[in-house]
């Protein structure tokens, strides 16, 4: 297929572009670059040898969005382009709707206009929210704690009502649990603007001795060691999960969704260990008070995705931290800086 990736330059966006590109789909991407790079997308090229066609575009400017549409034949969309930080989304809340609420309404009428009815979303399994006993599986009750995680469901709902009214839509939300680690060649990572919101990428800060030490945020949650516990899932994987959402769209319409895990939750103080014994790194850290926003455990049920598609995780925590530390070595100062 001819693909639109919106958000394409970032994070999972650019590794997911790599897999598509792979796979033998052409790819056109949209990105306003403001937290990711158009680097990201040059390394893309280098490792498929294929083109990446790219607009510098916000994905709420309806006449930029749709001057793409006229141009390219394109067939399906996979949209990433969002703000996706938990604490951010409580600083900023309105930021965090007007982006996420207005894009996805602003993509999904753009393509409504040119007959392009096939959509797979990036959702979150933050939606979920707090007060459930994990694993969650896709029909548990959706209770979000913060802007971000209620933008995303509101997008669902959004995406859900629109299929209702147009029967020829087919849309596909997976739902991330927590993605980490990097491509295993090293030249494709997370490379956050600023001060790192995740995890993962403040261990690599810190075990490149950017960073001083790690904060763990909470001792005190009812998990076996006091800190939270979440479901990490290698980008890799990720990625090759919306190549096979793209393979099922045409089995039916209307709107699906899938959890994105490996069903195994890993605590903070856990995956701390985790990234010491793969990567041979010492990571200094301290407790801190909790987040407003988090909870105490996300894991996800994946039997769903398993027993439609029969897609599963392969990569295990080690692979994670393993990559994600050869992107730091080999990208010191992230894509900003010359690779070493």
């Amino acid at each position: 297929m001819v693909v639109l990736v919106t958000g394409g330059a970032g994070f999972i966006g650019s590794h997911t572009c790599a897999e598509l590109l792979h796979g033998g789909h052409d790819v056109v991407v949209v990105d306003d670059y403001s937290n990711s790079s158009p680097a990201a997308l040059d390394a893309v090229r280098w490792l498929t040898r294929r083109p990446v066609i790219t607009h510098e575009i916000d994905i709420r400017d309806h006449l930029a969005v749709a001057a793409v549409f006229a141009r390219y034949p394109i067939e399906a969309v996979i949209h990433f382009a969002a703000k996706k930080a938990v604490a951010e989304s409580l600083r900023i809340p309105v930021d965090y709707f007007d982006i996420n609420l207005a894009g996805t309404t602003n993509l999904l009428r753009v393509m409504l206009e040119h007959g392009v009815s096939r959509l797979v979303f990036s959702s979150s399994c933050s939606i979920y929210g707090a007060g459930h006993t994990a694993p969650i599986a896709e029909d548990d009750s959706m209770r979000p704690t913060n802007p971000y995680a209620r933008s995303k469901l509101v997008c669902e709902q959004i995406l859900a009502a629109a299929c209702d009214r147009y029967p020829d839509l087919s849309v596909v939300a997976l739902r991330y649990f927590n993605p980490v680690g990097a491509h295993p060649s090293g030249l494709l990572g997370e490379d956050p603007r600023g001060a790192p919101n995740n995890l993962m990428p403040y261990i690599l800060q810190v075990a490149a001795g950017r960073l001083r030490r790690l904060p763990v945020y909470g001792g005190d949650y009812d998990t076996p060691d006091g800190s939270a516990v979440r479901d990490y899932i290698h980008v890799a994987d990720l990625a090759g999960a919306h190549r096979a959402a793209l393979d099922h769209l045409d089995d039916k319409t209307g709107l699906r969704a899938f959890n994105l895990g490996t069903g195994a939750g890993v605590s903070v103080l856990q995956f701390v260990a985790g990234f010491q014994d793969a990567c041979g790194v010492a990571i200094p850290f301290e407790v801190a008070e909790r987040r407003p926003g988090d909870v105490a455990t996300l894991v996800a049920d994946p039997a769903k995705i398993e027993n439609e598609w029969g897609w599963r995780t392969r990569l295990d925590l080690a692979a994670m931290c393993r990559d994600a530390w050869r992107f730091q070595q080999l990208n010191p100062r992230g894509y900003a800086g010359d690779p070493a």
